[in-house]
């Protein structure tokens, strides 16, 4: 039953995933709320990720839903990994927006500690197209006068005066381990996956994008928790974002067919919200 009106649910409802539930109890427990719409919505993202096989391999799901810090901070996964806002961000129905100079949200994800060297992905759902500057969408940098180790995303910066140059990055800020292709429309969904030391891959939507990327000349990702919005360059915020983001995820590494059905279950999640591209 439900304790009071948009209050903490009890722990156990016939019917009710418990993830899903234990998600809702922590949105409302930290002061966030999510409208009708929003609770089906993610009730419905986790069975559809769980149905595809793709619930496993997540370390921290956020579905950036209910327009607040409080609700858009919860890792849909488990209670582990509870993000950080700093200030500058935007929160509204169709997602989160940093302001491109100063916010970042740090996940709590240690790159080294919590993720497995050769078996990592990260996704992120952009809203804006947005062409010029360096800006991640998610990264962690240890040395930010080598760039390296590096684990990030980027969805397309400018470097040299060159546009579109990294459709995004890991384990290596330049060429060989980074994929330069054109990306015209920052616009969907991106995520990159590496499920072996010569196996790295970029999806927009459901389609790879470039050619597989064989080489990985780290031995080591950086020592630093992940933040989406920005880079954590060293310990401190950098490359920072101005694009709305509608969902982000951080886990292990995922097949092509897990990458393609993580792709339809985000995409009906945000269609259900009247926010997809």
């Amino acid at each position: 039953m439900i304790l009071a009106s948009h209050g903490i649910i009890a722990s156990s409802i016939s019917g009710v995933d418990a993830d899903w539930l234990a998600y809702y109890n922590r949105v409302i427990a930290a002061g966030g709320s999510l409208t009708t719409t929003e609770q089906n919505a993610t009730k419905t993202l986790v069975a559809d990720m769980k149905a595809a096989g793709i619930w496993t391999p997540m370390k921290a799901i956020y579905p950036m839903v209910g327009a607040s810090a409080a609700a858009c901070a919860q890792n849909l996964k488990s209670a582990s990994f509870t993000g950080t806002f700093s200030s500058g961000w935007t929160f509204a129905s169709t997602g989160v927006t940093g302001n491109g100079t100063s916010a970042y949200m740090d996940t709590n994800v240690n790159a080294s500690t919590n993720l497995t060297f050769n078996s990592i992905h990260l996704s992120f759902y952009s809203r804006t197209n947005t062409n010029t500057g360096d800006k991640a969408e998610i990264g962690a940098i240890d040395n930010a006068i080598t760039y390296l180790p590096l684990v990030a995303l980027q969805i397309k910066r400018t470097e040299g005066g060159v546009q579109n140059r990294f459709v995004s990055l890991a384990y290596s800020y330049n060429a060989p381990d980074a994929l330069n292709i054109e990306i015209l429309d920052c616009k969907g969904y991106y995520l990159m996956t590496r499920t072996a030391s010569n196996s790295f891959k970029h999806f927009k939507n459901s389609t790879q994008q470039g050619t597989t990327v064989t080489t990985n000349s780290q031995t080591t990702a950086p020592n630093r928790n992940l933040y989406i919005g920005a880079s954590n360059v060293a310990g401190t915020g950098g490359s920072f974002s101005d694009r709305q983001c509608a969902f982000a995820s951080i886990g292990d590494g995922l097949t092509d067919t897990q990458a393609s059905n993580l792709y339809t279950a985000v995409q009906a999640f945000n269609t259900t919200l009247s926010r997809q591209n």
